[in-house]
């Protein structure tokens, strides 16, 4: 799937190194296409604050299309994956 500048994505895999988890929303700020690999896109994830927590580089099939069923939630940025 291609995503679009400055549209929410949802991160399907944790990184922890990053401190971010799956369900995580961010905004795409960068698209990275070359031709024969797969589409890349440099994430940007906030607080609710709207400080900036993380800007990752991923593969498009470590995201996914926000769609009417998901809800937004909260956790503490302590979290720890089980």
């Amino acid at each position: 799937m291609n995503y679009e500048l400055y549209s929410d994505v949802i991160l399907l895999s944790d990184l922890p190194d990053e401190r971010l988890y799956a369900g995580d929303i961010g905004t795409v700020v960068e698209q990275h296409i070359v031709e024969g690999l797969e589409p890349g896109y440099s994430v940007e994830f906030f607080d609710l604050l709207g400080n900036t927590v993380a800007v990752v580089t991923l593969p498009g099939s470590s995201l996914r299309s926000p769609t009417p069923a998901d809800r937004p939630t909260v956790r503490s940025a302590n979290h720890v994956a089980a």
